[in-house]
């Protein structure tokens, strides 16, 4: 469904991503897991055309999307829970909802999706009147979430989706996260908690200073000492 190949991204002089290769197959939450500044985020970034590649090809259901604006990969079935939520602060909840809605075609799925949402995140139902600003971090991730299912997204690009929450919003954020692998959706994890991560995800790669180093099962990774040593406090 989605494939990287040779991708290298620069901020300047400064070579972020180099030469990444990786593929997401319809149906499989693949994880990124790797150092805080390693690149993870700037691999999404780029998937959703945020950044321009300085070199390589996206491709999307065989398409090549290298040279598309960001809205029309929006159109073409990807959506984006981007790091630090960004969700709109002084919109209510179902104003967010909506925006995350606005490539939606049919206009008539909107209140669908949006009960689709409050299954999902019941308090957000409870604080759909509520600006975004007023919610709690672990509410607002929900919301971001929520936001980006709004569409009917072909794959979803996750990126730091546990930072800066509570143990209890990480839990129930990585429940929604498998819940949502089990009902089929196509999910991209970038994540620092690679415990997490890797527990949810059906393979990974590991990337460090821009270059992805290993790539296998994610069962496997986990069990990888090199893994284990850099990333998940074992020896």
């Amino acid at each position: 469904m989605l494939e990287a190949r040779g991708m290298e991204v620069s901020y300047g002089e400064f070579l972020a991503l180099r030469g990444i290769n990786f593929t997401v197959k319809e149906g499989e939450l693949v994880t990124i897991i790797g150092a805080n500044g390693a690149g993870k985020s700037t691999i999404l970034r780029a998937v959703m055309g945020l950044v321009k590649c300085r070199k390589g090809e996206i491709f999307f259901e065989g398409e090549d999307i290298t040279l598309s604006p960001p809205h029309r990969r929006a159109r073409l079935g990807i959506s984006l829970v981007p790091e630090g939520r960004k969700i709109f602060p002084d919109l209510t909840v179902a104003e967010n909802l909506i925006m995350g809605g606005y490539v939606q075609e049919d206009r008539k799925a909107i209140p669908s999706r949006m009960e689709e949402a409050f299954g999902l995140f019941p308090v957000l139902r409870e604080r759909q009147n509520q600006v975004g600003k007023t919610l709690s971090g672990g509410e607002q991730q929900m919301l971001a979430i929520a936001r980006a299912l709004m569409s009917g997204p072909r794959v979803i690009l996750m990126d730091e989706v546990s930072l800066g929450l509570m143990p209890i919003y990480v839990e129930e954020t990585f429940k929604v996260i498998q819940s949502l692998h089990r009902q089929g959706v196509t999910i991209l994890l970038v994540e620092q908690n690679a415990h997490k991560a890797l527990a949810a995800a059906d393979r990974g790669y590991v990337l460090e200073t821009g270059e992805i180093v290993l790539s296998d099962q994610a069962e496997k990774l986990a069990l990888n000492p090199r893994v284990k040593k850099a990333y998940l406090g074992g020896a």
